[in-house]
């Protein structure tokens, strides 16, 4: 068989990984969880 390189795996999971984190972040931001955030800055607005 033909193995990849250690530095092409390496490179490949920590893209996987910042591709999965990014996705999760925006789903929170935008997404059904987002009815549940607060916005401190409007519990002080006058």
């Amino acid at each position: 068989m033909n193995y990849m390189e250690p530095a092409t795996v390496l490179s490949i999971s920590i893209g996987v990984m910042v591709v999965a984190i990014t996705g999760f972040s925006v789903y929170t931001a935008f997404g059904p969880p987002a009815k549940e955030l607060r916005d401190p800055f409007d519990d002080h607005e006058d």
